[in-house]
């Protein structure tokens, strides 16, 4: 077989007396790109662990079409030396019983310390000696076109290694519970049932996102939620156990507005919020919105959909009088509104 050759550098040397080019054959470049992947998982598969769920279906009695138990598996990986885990919320979510298995093949009871269905993270932690902790990158050094290897347990296959390139960044996903999840890291390093809260990780074996997602039935369409997320949410949830989100009390759906209308009032919007409902005694209810209300800025920031309003609703806006700007009948009108603690982010945890 003919045996290609590349240059490395296209720096010319005739004239300056540097050394001439050197040269590698395609063999030379696969061993290479070999070299980086075993290197990464060598460095990162002692932190991934493989975690298994149990669950209580319903309240009914068991029958042998409905056990007593529901059983499942994800992943996730150690992050802190004292037994911290990132995996995913609808891994772990409303499990029973949680547990983990290390890469040595010990096995722990987990206990939830606090998930986020919003961003589909959730931390665990086990009561473990002789941790490895994985590194934590920084999501926003990242390219296009990076080699990253995903690592996870597809299928209970433990410490399944995948690689592939970064495909692009900033991407959104809708998670759970509804929410978009912003700044989204797309990848085709195959991921598989299992993978989810597994790392996705660069050459040099630092984590910069946290498995999640796969499009079906397409291929090469896989999801991580950015490692800089992920530190932020995980900080939390170790602090209090929960993410706390303002909300209004309001469920709407996206409109188009009349352009007559968009002129007259000088909206930077062309699309806005239709009020359909009010939650009774909520706090948009008792700012004085009603159902027909278009919603078309919060604060200072205008708004032309559900989402951009969601990520409006932060933490800090919990209790803050805020101006809330809508059309109703063709005006335009400013009412005040005091965003509470979203009734989600308020439950305890286990």
């Amino acid at each position: 077989m003919q045996r290609v050759l590349r240059l490395v550098s296209n720096q010319s040397s005739q004239s300056t007396g540097a050394a001439p080019p050197i040269l590698q054959s395609d063999d030379d470049l696969l061993d290479a790109y070999s070299a980086a992947v075993t290197a990464a998982a060598e460095r990162v598969s002692p932190s991934v662990v493989n975690v298994e769920i149990r669950q209580r279906p319903d309240n009914r009695q068991p029958s042998p079409s409905r056990p007593m138990e529901l059983r499942g598996s994800g992943s996730g990986f150690v992050f802190t030396p004292d037994g911290f885990i990132l995996t995913n919320s609808h891994v772990v979510h409303r499990a029973s019983r949680l547990g983990v298995t290390l890469p040595d093949g010990r096995s722990f009871e987990a206990h939830l310390i606090g998930e986020d269905p919003d961003t589909d993270l959730a931390v665990i932690r086990v009561n473990a000696d002789g941790l490895v902790p994985a590194t934590l990158g920084d999501s926003k050094s990242i390219r296009v076109g990076q080699l990253v290897v995903a690592i996870g347990n597809p299928y209970g296959f433990q410490c399944t290694v995948t690689a592939g390139v970064v495909s692009a960044l900033g991407r959104s996903l809708r998670s759970h519970s509804g929410r978009l999840i912003d700044d989204v890291v797309q990848t085709d390093a195959a991921l598989n049932p299992g993978n989810s809260g597994g790392p996705l990780v660069t050459s040099r074996g630092e984590v910069i996102g946290v498995n999640t997602a796969v499009i079906l039935p397409a291929q090469g369409l896989c999801f991580a939620i950015a490692i800089n997320t992920a530190k932020h949410v995980a900080g939390l949830l170790i602090r209090n156990g929960k993410i706390r989100r303002g909300h209004i009390g309001v469920a709407g759906q996206n409109v188009t507005l009349q352009r007559r209308l968009v002129h007259q009032h000088s909206l930077a919007v062309t699309s806005g919020i239709l009020v359909i409902s009010l939650e009774p005694k909520g706090p948009a209810h008792r700012a004085g919105l009603r159902e027909g209300d278009v919603i078309v800025a919060y604060g200072s920031h205008p708004v032309a959909s559900i989402d951009e309003l969601h990520r409006l609703l932060t933490e800090e806006q919990v209790g803050t009088k805020i101006e809330l700007t809508l059309l109703r009948s063709g005006e335009k009108l400013t009412l005040e509104v005091v965003p509470e603690e979203s009734a989600r982010s308020a439950q305890a945890l286990r």
